[in-house]
Order: structure tokens, then C-alpha cells, then sequence
């Protein structure tokens, strides 16, 4: 960011220096015309000022953190830059301790800071989001007409900075009726080049932050700011309350509530790409997700906040529709396509149980209509999808040419781009979803790192259980009964037809994570991923422990936005954990054991049956606590008597009551998300059995399906690692470019091994 002072330099000395002077160099005149050298330094200073706002500072120089030195280390670097930081200091007031708290501005001086100004604050500044704050407690010690928000992953070249001289100008350039009060740039992502993950994600935000831009600016007119380098007209925003809105959860993406400020104060904004300044993306599936996840969390807030509201209110229609589909249209007609899958295989599920499909397509085809089959199979060519890739393409053929665009985005298929955009697909619907309903949008810190390295299969379980997991495994289940009680009277092709995009969806919630994971199909790294697995599943949790150290702290932390629900959510979420009962309910009736009948006896002895399990595995932990340890012998003889009177029992039904291996299958299939729909209905009514045995079965029911789940998902992730090209082949595709410019990657992804 400091060449921006370096092209000012560079500017004025073009102005005022002689031609012979231009002609022998700047540097040259500068290390031997000490005045000219002073002059231009005065120019610089008087045109440009950084102010990097560290609020932690002084509290890592009181500490002795090098991180402060480091700071010290940049701004005896830079003269002109200089650092804000929060004060915290007690002083005895009527012979009392009392923390004081000031805004401080520092500079280099000799070698050491020195305060310039110091500005005493009422009380703790950091009541809000972290960044926003950060931005007021800085703008303060700002001077001039022009502002310019930098992030810390953003970075900046000499080339650009000397453009700056012109954007400037267009403060001074009516756009319609009135100058600008923001201007955007565009972005170059330059992380691209790290690995397939980085290349899919600078591809996206490109296309975002250039043509996406573009559009909403002019002919939309819908363009806020969004996080980008945007240059704000000072006194315009400083007299309208600053650039950041910080209040708590709600203003979780600050960035664009600045835009909103703007628009509804009658400000314009406009859109330049003449001019850029670089950004570092995330590159590692976990850390884009998390940083999904906080985007989906902030767009839920923006649905419940009042500045959407005063801008639907104040739009034209059309202006209206076009700020709805590029804000949080995006993520509710999202939240709904996935809520019409759902709907799909339910409603599918009750045709074919109902046998209302099979009257239907028999009675088609004895009249010989096709139109019904024609019209399920017609919806697979909208699922394909891949009109969701074609602003990328634009951008990329824009900006490189339409047959390098379409050799990329070839390219990207073949390294699983479908893969990952359906899985952050996953990752936005389920944040927005449940933001919606119970609040409790938080900031999630993703690091911003370069990662190359080889993530846990615990901690991809715990980031995707309950996001992809637990939804991967219900449509994969529904797929299965679906196509298990169809097959008498609906082709193979039809069914494929219909649901091929929702197996894909499903499988790709299953194991994307481990596909897109560095090593994730290396044996040695399988082998430890088990042992962790296993020890964090069997650790006791409780006060003080980390959610990566135990099952039990992780699943109560999962379930806090449950804590904060009122009456209307959990009513909500109750009604949505009935669908398991009701698929239940359709299932028992089509075992050769009920023998067609009808009777609501029938239901009531699977919930029966249902207790008896319960039964048999409460009955299996309380002898575990009682007889394991001293009683060894009587416990494995209890559980063998267990279990030779289950299996008497069901060769009794087989032979008594025509019990079949189907039945077995099909109460299987039934039971299991029956068991789910317990648990999401115990932690809806958690303040009710939280201080019974109830909630404690609750979490022993939990922990048995998670350590079930896991076991699934972990088997084939086994299978697969013995094959060694499986693994030569992960790393290809993950890390093409690399390969492409002789990066040797595996001494990269040993790396972190050798280092613990």
C-alpha cells in the first residue's frame, strides 16, 4: 500500500523536475538534491496518509509480543505510516482501580513509537463486530476528501497507484444528477495459482468483482460496497455516520451496510475498472467454506434488517427486483430450490408408497400417453447445472479470449468444478437456512493461510456433519427407498432421468471434503485420522474442553443457536422433525409382516419394536458400567444371552408371523431416521428434559448415530487408500498448476509430519 506515496513522489517529480533531471533518473536526483528530495516528500505527505488500525497493539507492546516489534519494524520501514491502536489502562480514581480506555495514534520516531494524538474513549470500544470497529476507532485520525478501505489480504502495485491521480478526478464528474460518494475498483485474485480449490474460487470472485460489478452498477444501479478497495468521498460518509455499521450479529457483513447508508442517503455509486489492486482468496476447502458460511450468515441478517426493508420501501419496481436477485435473492431462491428437492422426494415417496404412481403410469400406458414420463424426465436438463458456471465463462472470455475460456472451464470440469460448486452450494443454503430461524450469525475466522496440508477427518466431520453430512445421508435414504418400491412398474431410465442430479448432489455432500482434502487418500494419513477419530468420540467433554478435543463439547457448541430460538423456531423445528415419523409411518405398511393390513396397530407396534431396541441398548450401557471392569465373564455373558434372544425372537416372527429378509431390510431403512427425528425433537424441547434421564439418553442416541455416520463415511475414504494411484491422482487434480510450473507438493504436504 505504500506505493501509493512512492507514485505520489514519482508524480511530483515528474512535474517540477528539469528535463535533464527527468533524464538522468529519480533515484539519482533524489540521493543527490537533498531539497528536491525534501520537496517531494512534503507533496507525498500532504497528499497521502495511511493509517493502519491494530487495536491489539498496545497490548502486545505491553506484553512483549514480537508482533509489536514487527509493527515498529514496518513503520520505521515507511515513515508515513501510521498506527491506531485501543489503550487500556487502570488509573485510581477516589482511591478506587478504574480502567481507562484512549485512542491512540503512533508514529516512528528514531527508532521508536511516539504518540501524536490520543483521544480518551467513554468506555471499551470492541461492542461489535471486530472490522467495523476497527475502521471507526481508525477514520478519526483520517485527513483529506478522499478515503480509501483497505483489508489485510489485499495488496497493491506501484502501476495501479499512479492511477490514482485520475479516479480521484471522478469525484469531480456528475453520474446523473449528483458526483459519486463511492467509488468501486475491481480486484486481481492472486492466489489462483495455489491449487485447483483457489483456481475454482479466483475464477468466481473475478467474475464477481469485474463483470458482476459491472452490471449492477449501470444498467441495474443496485451496486453497495462489498468489501472491495472502494474509494469513499470522506466528508460525504463522515457526516453520515462513518462507513461501518458495527452493531452485534446484525451487521455481521458490514461492508455492504455502508452501501445500503449510502443509497438511502441519496448517495451515488459508481464503478471503474481502470484501475485494481490485488487480493488473496481463500485456498483450502474449510477455510472457503467457513468464509460461505459467514456471507450466507450475514445475508440471513440482511433479510431481517431494516435497511432492506427501507430499500424495498424507497426502489422503483424494477430497481426493487434488481437489489432483491443480487443481494439476498441469491440465497433464498437457493434456500428454496433445495426445500423443492426435499418436497420432490418426499412427494415422489408418497406416490410410489401410496401406490397412487403405479396407477398412474399403468393407466398411461394402457391409454398410450407418454406425456407423464416425458414430463418427469424433462426437468433433468434444467438440473445439469451449468448455467450456474456461465458469468465465469463471460469473464474469462472477456477478459482472455472465448477459446481460452472454454479450454478453462473444460479443464475445471475435468478437475471437479461441479464437485465443489454443489458442495458450497450445500454450505450457503444451510447457514442462510438456519440464520433465518434462530439467529445467531457469528464471524468466522478462516485464516486466509496458504494451505497445503492435510486436514483431520475429525475436523471435516465436525465443520460438515450437520450442513452436508446428516442431508447427504436422508436424500441418499430416500433415493434408495424410492427406487427399492418403484422397480415393479417404472423403468430404469426414467428413474435415472429424474434422479440423477440428486444422487450427485448427495454423493458430493458425502465425500467432497475428503476429495478436495491434500493426502486424504494416503494410508499413513487413514490410519492416524482413525486413531483421532476414535479418541475424540470416547473423550469426556465438559467445562473447559475444546470442541476439537471432545464429541460431547462439540455437540453441545452445534447445538447453541438452539439456546437462543424462541417459542415460534422450536414449534418450527418440531414440525420438520415429524417428516421422519411420516416417512416411518409409510414404510411399515409395506412389510410382508403386516400382511396389507391397515390398522393403526400396526404403527403403534413399530414404535413398539422401536422401544425395545431402546430397551436392549440402555440395557447394554448399564452393563457395560456395571460389569465390565470387574465382571468381564458376566458380561459378555449377558450380552451373548441378549443377543441369542433377539435372534430367537425374529426367527420366531420369520416363522410364525412370515417375517422376510426384506421386512429386515425395509425396518431398517424405516427405524434409522425415525431414531434421527428423536434426537431433533429432544433438542428442540431441551429446556423441558434437560435435567431428566430423557436428555441423557438423548446424547447417547447422538453420539451413537454420529460414531455410526462417521463409520460410513470413513470406510470407503479406507477402501480407497489402498489404491496408490487414487492418492498420485488427488494430488494432480488438487495441485495441476503447481505441477505445471515443477512445484515439487509432496515435500510440502510431508512437511507439517516432520515438523511435529
Amino acid at each position: 500500500m505504500m506505493y501509493y506515496r512512492e507514485a505520489l513522489k514519482l508524480q511530483a517529480f515528474l512535474d517540477v523536475a528539469e528535463d535533464e533531471d527527468i533524464l538522468e533518473g529519480y533515484d539519482a536526483v533524489e540521493s543527490r538534491n537533498r531539497v528536491l528530495s525534501a520537496q517531494l516528500d512534503a507533496i507525498a505527505d500532504m497528499k497521502f496518509t495511511y493509517v493502519l488500525s491494530c487495536q491489539l497493539f498496545g497490548s502486545q507492546k505491553a506484553s512483549g509480543d514480537p508482533h509489536a516489534q514487527d509493527i515498529i519494524d514496518l513503520m520505521i520501514r515507511y515513515p508515513s505510516l501510521r498506527v491506531a491502536y485501543v489503550e487500556e489502562k487502570e488509573e485510581m480514581v477516589e482511591n478506587k482501580p478504574r480502567k481507562v480506555y484512549s485512542s491512540v495514534l503512533v508514529k516512528a520516531v528514531n527508532g521508536f513509537d511516539q504518540e501524536i494524538y490520543r483521544i480518551k474513549l467513554p468506555g471499551p470500544p470492541t461492542i461489535g463486530e471486530g472490522k467495523p470497529e476497527n475502521q471507526n476507532h481508525g477514520i478519526i485520525f483520517t485527513r483529506g476528501e478522499a478515503l480509501q478501505t483497505i483489508d489485510m489480504n489485499q495488496d497493491s502495485y506501484l502501476e495501479e497507484a499512479l492511477k490514482m491521480k485520475n479516479l480521484l478526478q471522478e469525484f469531480l464528474q456528475n453520474q446523473g444528477r449528483r458526483p459519486p460518494a463511492l467509488l468501486g475498483l475491481r480486484e486481481h485474485v492472486f492466489t489462483g495459482s495455489v491449487s485447483s480449490l483457489a483456481w475454482f474460487m479466483s475464477y468466481q470472485e473475478t467474475s464477481f468483482v469485474t463483470i458482476g460489478q459491472r452490471l449492477l452498477a449501470y444498467p441495474l444501479r443496485v451496486r453497495f460496497h462489498y468489501g472491495h478497495p472502494d474509494v469513499f468521498d470522506r466528508l460525504f460518509h463522515i457526516t453520515r455516520g462513518g462507513i461501518s455499521k458495527a452493531s452485534k450479529t446484525i451487521n455481521l457483513s458490514e461492508d455492504v451496510f455502508a452501501g445500503f447508508n449510502c443509497t438511502l442517503r441519496r448517495g451515488c455509486i459508481t464503478y471503474h475498472e481502470y484501475m485494481q489492486v490485488g487480493k488473496g482468496r481463500d485456498v483450502s476447502l474449510n477455510q472457503i467454506s467457513k468464509f460461505e458460511a459467514k456471507v450466507a450468515n450475514g445475508n440471513s441478517e440482511q433479510t431481517l434488517s431494516r435497511d432492506i426493508y427501507h430499500l424495498g420501501r424507497q426502489f422503483d419496481f424494477f430497481r426493487m427486483l434488481s437489489c432483491y436477485f443480487t443481494t439476498i435473492g441469491f440465497y433464498f431462491s437457493s434456500l428454496m430450490s433445495i426445500i423443492g428437492i426435499y418436497v420432490f422426494l418426499y412427494g415422489q415417496l408418497y406416490l410410489v408408497l401410496s401406490g397412487l404412481e403405479k396407477a398412474l403410469i399403468i393407466e398411461a400406458r394402457l391409454q398410450n400417453i407418454q406425456s407423464l414420463e416425458t414430463a418427469l424426465a424433462s426437468q433433468s436438463f434444467i438440473q445439469l447445472g451449468l448455467l450456474t458456471g456461465l458469468p465465469m465463462v463471460m469473464e474469462i472470455g472477456l477478459e482472455k479470449g472465448f477459446l481460452n475460456a472454454l479450454k478453462d472451464f473444460v479443464l475445471m470440469q475435468l478437475q471437479l468444478a461441479s464437485v465443489f460448486f454443489t458442495f458450497s452450494f450445500g454450505t450457503k443454503i444451510h447457514y442462510y437456512g438456519r440464520t433465518i430461524l434462530h439467529g445467531g450469525a457469528k464471524y468466522r475466522p478462516t485464516g486466509r493461510k496458504v494451505v497445503v496440508f492435510h486436514a483431520s477427518f475429525t475436523e471435516n466431520y465436525r465443520l460438515y456433519s450437520r450442513s452436508h453430512f446428516v442431508k447427504g445421508f436422508e436424500l441418499l435414504l430416500l433415493l434408495t427407498v424410492y427406487d427399492l418400491f418403484r422397480r415393479s412398474y417404472q423403468s430404469n431410465m426414467a428413474y435415472v432421468l429424474i434422479t440423477y442430479s440428486i444422487w450427485f448432489m448427495s454423493i458430493t455432500w458425502l465425500f467432497a471434503p475428503f476429495l478436495f482434502n491434500p493426502s486424504g487418500f494416503s494410508w499413513e494419513k487413514i490410519v492416524d485420522d482413525w486413531k483421532d477419530w476414535n479418541k475424540w468420540i470416547r473423550q469426556q467433554g465438559g467445562i473447559g474442553v475444546q470442541q476439537d478435543k471432545s464429541w460431547q463439547s462439540w455437540w453441545i457448541d452445534e447445538q447453541a443457536h438452539l439456546r437462543r430460538s424462541g417459542m415460534a423456531s422450536r414449534v418450527f423445528e418440531i414440525l420438520l422433525s415429524v417428516r421422519f415419523f411420516l416417512y416411518q409411518y409409510g414404510l411399515v405398511y409395506h412389510l410382508d409382516i403386516s400382511q396389507n393390513s391397515r390398522n393403526f396397530l400396526v404403527y403403534l407396534l413399530s414404535w413398539i419394536v422401536i422401544l425395545a431396541v431402546f430397551l436392549i441398548v440402555k440395557a447394554v450401557n448399564l452393563g457395560r458400567q456395571q460389569f465390565s471392569a470387574r465382571y468381564h465373564l458376566v458380561f459378555r455373558l449377558f450380552k451373548a444371552f441378549l443377543f441369542l434372544g433377539v435372534l430367537s425372537v425374529i426367527l420366531a416372527l420369520y416363522f410364525v408371523c412370515k417375517l422376510s429378509w426384506k421386512d429386515i431390510l425395509v425396518c431398517s431403512l424405516a427405524f434409522f431416521p425415525t431414531g434421527w427425528g428423536l434426537i431433533l425433537f429432544a433438542q428442540a424441547v431441551r429446556p423441558l428434559i434437560e435435567n431428566t434421564g430423557l436428555w441423557e439418553f438423548t446424547r447417547v442416541l447422538a453420539k451413537t448415530y454420529d460414531y455410526g455416520m462417521g463409520v460410513a463415511l470413513f470406510a470407503p475414504i479406507a477402501v480407497f487408500s489402498w489404491l496408490p494411484i487414487l492418492s498420485a491422482f488427488q494430488t494432480r487434480f488438487l495441485f495441476n498448476e503447481a505441477f505445471n510450473r515443477h512445484l515439487q507438493i509432496q515435500p510440502i504436504l510431508a512437511g507439517k509430519k516432520k515438523n511435529r
